[in-house]
């Protein structure tokens, strides 16, 4: 296999070289490889991506590049990049600031469950670069805080995430408002449905990269299913995963769930946070970073506040409540094996539900280990679920 390209040889700026270097960035992953040479060049992208890929740093260097060297003037940002969640409009803010201070220019985030005044100063400052979330984007567009016929650039990402949240509509329609001449980039996990209308409306002869397949996240992964007898069992099985693994995601379907999970792990002994929608930005901010840092050991965290999750050395992720389909299954598991590292994920089932988590796995293209709780290694490390248990799964005799 050839050996990557360094950033120098991409064609960024030595201002962004410089700054890549001193955060300790020196080579390209391969989807910023095959991206950014495409999207310096003018071409609107289509990159098919997992979280972990370097997908931020892929579209974000084409677009400081791009704006280097002039200034926007107040409310008329020149590059708009649309995600789902405010969790996630933090993170790439916090991937792409310390770059756009090395090249002078100002990114801002706007999203709702904030103040909304602060935003608009800093939109009347003259932002450079907005990271938003749709809802919010269009109020300020409607407002009059934003303009958007000086856009040079837009970026979709999480694009199949954007859409599953039901933010088709207002997408589709902020695109609409941008210039038709403006550069688009597009990065989504998956490129059907109302992600391929996105496509097929709005980019012009986009060139695909569709480096990171749907299941290849999974290649690094060691699936398993524990099988328990009950929601105590559950919380058990729970307890004993994050106390051999910390570093852990631990999933539920609501948000209710969550924290009565975080609680029970805490009876246990284990200091987890929660995240999700019922949380205020503040909060999930702090919890965040708590897990983020180590000081939590585990995150428990429904499906939608979980997007905004994106910390490295993740090594567990458990689905104590089954997600509802296969590319649920795979979103959820992602936050684990980032980067090319490996990770765990196992699933907590009850007996009368093992056929349907099988079908779950089966079309997700997984083959885990199963697992009972009753003799499951102890501890319940990684390393040791990985060379136990069976193929086939377990059945509890009656």
């Amino acid at each position: 296999m050839a050996s990557l390209p360094a950033f120098a040889d991409l064609g960024l700026p030595a201002s962004l070289v410089d700054a890549l270097a001193t955060a300790g960035i020196t080579t390209p992953t391969p989807v910023q490889a095959a991206v950014v040479p495409d999207a310096l060049a003018g071409h609107d992208v289509l990159g098919r991506a997992q979280t972990g890929s370097g997908k931020t740093l892929a579209f974000g260097l084409p677009v400081l590049t791009r704006l280097t060297g002039r200034r926007s003037r107040p409310h008329q940002p020149r590059a708009i990049i649309i995600v789902p969640t405010r969790e996630l409009a933090t993170q790439v803010r916090r991937s792409l600031e310390p770059l756009a201070r090395a090249a002078r220019l100002r990114l801002v985030t706007v999203y709702g469950g904030t103040a909304y005044d602060p935003q608009v100063k800093r939109l009347r400052s003259g932002a450079d670069i907005v990271v938003a979330t749709p809802g919010r984007l269009q109020d300020l567009i409607d407002k009059g805080h934003c303009r958007t016929d000086h856009v040079e650039v837009t970026v979709l990402d999480e694009a199949d995430h954007l859409c599953d949240l039901g933010f088709y509509p207002a997408v589709d329609a902020l695109l609409s408002q941008t210039p038709a001449t403006a550069q688009r980039m597009l990065l989504s996990a998956t490129l059907d449905g109302d992600v391929d209308r996105l496509v097929r409306t709005h980019l012009r002869e986009p060139l695909l990269h569709e480096l990171d397949p749907s299941r290849g996240a999974v290649t690094t992964m060691d699936h398993h299913v524990l099988v328990v007898g009950g929601f105590r069992d559950k919380v058990e099985a729970a307890a004993a995963l994050v106390e051999a693994n910390p570093r852990a995601i631990v999933f539920t379907r609501t948000r209710e769930g969550a924290t009565e999970l975080r609680d029970a792990l805490g009876e246990h002994g284990i200091d987890a946070v929660d995240l999700h929608g019922n949380l205020s930005q503040g909060v999930r901010e702090r919890n965040l970073r708590r897990f983020s840092t180590g000081r939590a050991q585990a995150v428990v965290a429904t499906d939608v506040a979980a997007r905004g999750i994106h910390v490295d050395h993740v090594g567990l992720v458990v689905h104590f409540d089954a997600p509802t389909d296969p590319k649920a299954y795979l979103h959820r598991s992602g936050r684990t094996a980032r980067a090319g590292e490996s990770g765990a994920v196992v699933i907590l089932t009850t007996p009368r539900r093992l056929d349907e988590v099988a079908r779950l796995q089966s079309q997700a293209g997984v083959e885990p280990r199963h697992h009972d709780l009753r003799s499951a290694p102890r501890p319940m490390t990684a390393e040791a679920l990985a060379t136990s248990g069976a193929v086939a799964p377990v059945r509890r005799a009656n």
